[in-house]
C-alpha cells in the first residue's frame, strides 16, 4: 500500500466498524498516541515501541509512543507528537499527521485519542530508556490483517470484554494497542 493509497481509503465517509473499548464510568485521563507510519518502496510499516521493563505500569508492553495530555498541548497532535520527540527522539518536523481514529477508552483508566501520522524514511531515533527499551517496525500490511488478531475474552462485572494480540516475531502486541491496529484495519480493509 502507498501512502497516497492509504489516504484514499483511511479518509472515506463510510462507517467505520470499532473494537469494543472499555466503558469508564468516569470521562478518563485524557492521552493521545501516535500510529507512525513510514512508507517504503516494498510498502509500508509502522513504529512501535516496547516499554522499560522497570516501569510501575505496563513493563515490556508493546506500545505506541504517546502519553498524558499536558496544559501547553494545544491539541490531540501536539500531544502526539511531543510524547513521540520525548519517548523516541523523533522530532515533529519528521511527522506528517494525517488524523485520528475514535477515541478508545482502557481498563487503566485512559481515554486515548490516537493520530495517524507519516514518518519520513530517514527518522532519528534517540530513546528515552527511561520510558522505553526499544524500538521497531512492524510491516502495515501484517497489521492490517485480521486474520493476524487473536483475541480472548474476559467476563468483567458480568460483561463480556474481548483483548486481542497480534503476535510478531517474538513480539506480542496487545491490549489497546493491538485494539487500536485492529481499529486502523476497519478503515482500510472493509
Amino acid at each position: 500500500m502507498t501512502k497516497a493509497e492509504f489516504i484514499r481509503r483511511f479518509h472515506h465517509l463510510r462507517a467505520v466498524k470499532q473494537a469494543p473499548d472499555f466503558p469508564l464510568t468516569r470521562e478518563g485521563r485524557a492521552a493521545s498516541v501516535l500510529i507512525p507510519l513510514v512508507e517504503y518502496q516494498d510498502g509500508m510499516s509502522v513504529i512501535l515501541t516496547q516499554r522499560a521493563l522497570h516501569l510501575k505500569h505496563h513493563p515490556g508492553q508493546i506500545s505506541f509512543p504517546g502519553g498524558g495530555v499536558e496544559d501547553s498541548d494545544q491539541s490531540i497532535f501536539d500531544t502526539a507528537l511531543r510524547e513521540t520527540h520525548e519517548e523516541i527522539g523523533i522530532p515533529p518536523e519528521f511527522i506528517d499527521p494525517v488524523g485520528s481514529l475514535s477515541r478508545y477508552r482502557t481498563i487503566s483508566g485512559y481515554n486515548i485519542q490516537p493520530v495517524v501520522g507519516f514518518v519520513k524514511q530517514d527518522y532519528p531515533i534517540t530513546i528515552d530508556y527511561n520510558e522505553v527499551d526499544s524500538v521497531f517496525e512492524v510491516p502495515l500490511a501484517f497489521l492490517m490483517n485480521r486474520t493476524n488478531h487473536l483475541a480472548h475474552y474476559i467476563s468483567r462485572k458480568g460483561e463480556r470484554h474481548a483483548i486481542y494480540f497480534i503476535p510478531w516475531q517474538g513480539h506480542l502486541i496487545w491490549g489497546a494497542t493491538a485494539a487500536l491496529l485492529r481499529n486502523l484495519s476497519y478503515h482500510l480493509v472493509p
